[in-house]
């Protein structure tokens, strides 16, 4: 197989994005300049659509671990590919999304629905409801996550969030409220009216589903 430098040059992904622009060039172009390099065998315009059909059928399995099952990509292949997807995760969530019930939540948490730790996350948003930043505050061992309102709410003080909404997983799978998260519920709610940035809702995510505690009657 031909290697990237033995192509015509302005066939070249690199070369073809300076003389003609990112619009130019196909989705296996862009993440070969990303990745830089192939394999044995494989260059890196081929190794790079090998990636793109795994992304494709497995999107919600995008981390490091599962892009280092590929063969051909190690951990500085891996990290350099779940920044680039995370980062455009992130702006695309920032155009305006608008928080109008629980499920709105689901995009922004969709990579803790499976961890097997308990991720705490916390999201600001403005005076529209539209999510401005989301941030994870905590990552604990099984069901001993400990977390505080000053923890919680210290971003969203720097961001001038209008509001939060906080949302956690249950790596039990177990979709119901515990005793310590109503707790945590009631702590951040009182903090949320002291400061001025009122907690809209507590979510609980796993693999099959959610729970909103403010739809659920807690809040």
């Amino acid at each position: 197989m031909k290697v990237i430098k033995d192509l015509p040059k302005l066939d070249r992904p690199r070369e073809k994005l300076l003389s003609r622009g990112s619009v130019a060039l196909s989705d296996s172009e862009l993440l070969a300049i990303l990745i830089g390099s192939g394999m044995k065998g494989t260059n890196a315009l081929s190794l790079a659509t090998k990636i793109l059909r795994v992304v494709d059928l497995r999107p919600e399995k995008l981390d490091v671990e599962a892009l280092k099952e590929i063969p051909g990509v190690g951990p500085v292949k891996a990290a350099r590919i779940a920044a680039a997807f995370e980062l455009v995760r992130r702006r695309l969530q920032r155009e305006g999304t608008r928080v109008r019930e629980a499920k709105d939540v689901l995009p922004f948490v969709q990579q803790i629905r499976e961890k097997h730790q308990e991720y705490f996350v916390c999201l600001s948003l403005n005076g529209a409801n539209e999510v401005i930043e989301n941030r994870v505050v905590t990552v604990g061992l099984l069901d001993s996550n400990q977390v505080h309102p000053r923890e919680v709410y210290a971003d969203p003080l720097t961001d001038r969030a209008a509001s939060i909404i906080v949302a956690h997983n249950h790596p039990s799978g177990t979709l119901e409220a515990s005793p310590e998260d109503l707790a945590l519920t009631d702590r951040l709610a009182r903090a949320g009216k002291l400061l001025g940035i009122p907690l809209l809702d507590h979510i609980i995510v796993t693999k099959r589903g959610y729970l909103s505690l403010k739809q659920a009657g807690y809040m």
